[in-house]
């Protein structure tokens, strides 16, 4: 029942013209908090003044885009099997520090700005265990580190993670990040298609393809 409810969770937000679906609380736990939603994005003299200070190295103003940013940069990683998603959270906002001087935009940019380097982080990721496979690490390792914030809260999350790994572990590389970029970063297609390096035509027929797969798979349960 949960798999059929998040594989038709995952479809609805990439489908608006879909009837809204039952959500329970474990698929409501895939979406990034509210501090991470569309809805709570700043006004634009809001933003440009808290990516002002953050070029000026305000810890602040870093703090403000962390809370509010990283939730979907982590649902993202999370979602891709990133071995070690917090580290590499850390990573892209490290990058970010860097590079704050080379970027221009509004604070929906900034986000995909951010997603587009967690993107290439995974692909780099990628490539070296290609050239120097390990062991990947289980979840049952990752679990004996101990939860981190409410219990039963982390339970769901992991649980949800876990399911949507094993939805989208049948799509291609590319299928995954199509989808995942539109649902959990919250995309535009034309924004995906600059995260990945694709047209937009081809950033499309990976979203139709990655639907069909799921759809033929809900349809399976």
């Amino acid at each position: 029942m949960m798999r059929a409810v998040l594989s038709a969770h995952l479809l609805a937000a990439v489908a608006p013209d879909r009837p809204p679906q039952p959500r329970s609380r474990a698929a409501a736990a895939l979406e990034p908090s509210d501090a991470g939603r569309p809805g709570a994005e700043r006004s634009g003299e809001a933003f440009r003044a808290v990516l002002v200070a953050a070029r000026s190295g305000s810890e602040w103003a870093w703090a403000s885009l962390y809370r509010d940013l990283a939730p979907r940069v982590l649902a993202y990683l999370r979602a891709r099997g990133a071995v070690e998603p917090e580290d590499v959270a850390g990573e892209v906002f490290l990058q970010a520090v860097r590079d704050i001087g080379r970027f221009e935009g509004d604070e929906r940019a900034f986000r995909a700005w951010l997603l587009t380097i967690a993107h290439h982080r995974l692909l780099d990721a990628s490539r070296h265990r290609a050239r120097r496979p390990v062991d990947a690490v289980s979840d049952e390792v990752l679990h004996d580190r101990g939860p981190t914030g409410d219990v039963e809260d982390d339970a769901f999350r992991e649980l949800d993670m876990a399911t949507v790994r094993g939805l989208v572990a049948r799509l291609s590389p590319d299928q995954q990040s199509v989808l995942l970029l539109r649902i959990v970063g919250d995309l535009t297609v034309e924004e995906v298609a600059r995260v990945v390096g694709k047209r937009r035509g081809a950033v499309k027929a990976l979203q139709r393809r990655g639907l069909a797969a799921l759809e033929l798979e809900l349809s399976s349960d």
